[in-house]
């Protein structure tokens, strides 16, 4: 399996910058990965067979365990745990049940009842993990989706889904999204999880506007504390055990961010505090999760003593 399946499908006609930059930066340095061979040799060992069922739904649904032979099944198993760990999800593969950190789907029933719809449009998720939400954008008509994310892991894990899906709408784009130059093509622009990961947040709004058409719309997930206007959390060396937790504003202060990188129409649509039973440790990851880190006598606070993770979906126009 050649390593351009990551972004084969984008059109050429509209990403011919993009697609120099892949083909004569990123793709040199993917070969320097430390576990890319090996993932080269698991991706050409999938069984190669037509999944009887596709279901994007809750789970991502893909064939039964009929479809294969058992040694087949157990052999499928074997690949599926080789990329563990798997953050984002649920999948279901051929009746295996990858039972993610994240029940992903619980978000997304939070954001869909709040954007514009997704039919016919061009959407970009940054920082897209494995590709869960990208499969569900297709799902709602997307014309088409490319994801960003840095960590070579996850498009692993979106070439094993691609793989039984073959839908020439979706591409992944293994780098940052400061290495490629933004491109106002895309009616929908999602950055879920990643402002409080950026050391500069207006640089991060900026970029993300600039990918944006005119009147298009951003769909921006991130962690937020309680307070007025002016209030945000700049942790001490970690929090929640994460290292690179730059900024936590209060959602006014957010709004107010977004208002002055040129933003309009903001509305902040929902918050939540997440729970030990969204994001936990399972047979698919089993590193600490929420639950490690947090105070065990008082799960509202952070195991530094800060408030524990709150997220808020804000909104907004370009």
């Amino acid at each position: 399996m050649q390593t351009p399946l990551f972004w084969q499908n984008l059109p050429p006609q509209f990403f011919q910058t993009w697609l120099q930059t892949l083909n004569q930066k990123i793709y040199p340095k993917l070969s320097q990965h430390g576990h890319w061979q090996q993932w080269q040799q698991l991706l050409q060992q999938l069984p190669n067979i037509k999944p009887s069922q596709i279901k994007v739904a809750d789970t991502i649904t893909i064939g039964q365990a009929q479809d294969l032979r058992l040694q087949e099944l157990e052999q499928l198993m074997i690949l599926l745990q080789a990329l563990c760990p798997w953050r984002k999800g649920p999948y279901d593969l051929f009746g295996i049940n990858i039972d993610t950190e994240w029940r992903s789907d619980w978000k997304w029933q939070r954001v869909l009842p709040f954007i514009q719809p997704l039919k016919q449009r061009w959407v970009l998720d940054i920082g897209c993990g494995n590709g869960y939400y990208g499969w569900r954008m297709l799902e709602q008509g997307a014309d088409l989706v490319v994801g960003i994310d840095t960590v070579l892991a996850y498009g692993v894990q979106f070439l094993v889904m691609q793989h039984y899906l073959q839908d020439s709408r979706f591409s992944f784009l293994p780098c940052r999204s400061q290495n490629i130059s933004p491109l106002a093509l895309f009616d929908t622009v999602f950055s879920m999880g990643v402002l409080y990961h950026q050391r500069s947040p207006f640089d991060h709004l900026l970029e993300l506007k600039a990918y944006l058409k005119p009147k298009g719309e951003l769909v921006l997930e991130t962690l937020v504390i309680d307070g007025e206007l002016g209030r945000i959390l700049v942790p001490d060396n970690r929090y929640a055990k994460m290292r690179n937790v730059w900024f936590i504003p209060s959602v006014p202060t957010l709004e107010q961010w977004l208002k002055r990188c040129g933003y309009r129409k903001i509305r902040c649509v929902d918050i939540n505090q997440t729970s030990i039973r969204e994001q936990r440790c399972t047979d698919w990851m089993q590193f600490e999760s929420l639950v490690n880190f947090l105070d065990q006598t008082n799960l509202n606070f952070t195991i530094e003593g800060y408030p524990a993770p709150k997220r808020a979906i804000l909104i907004a126009e370009n």
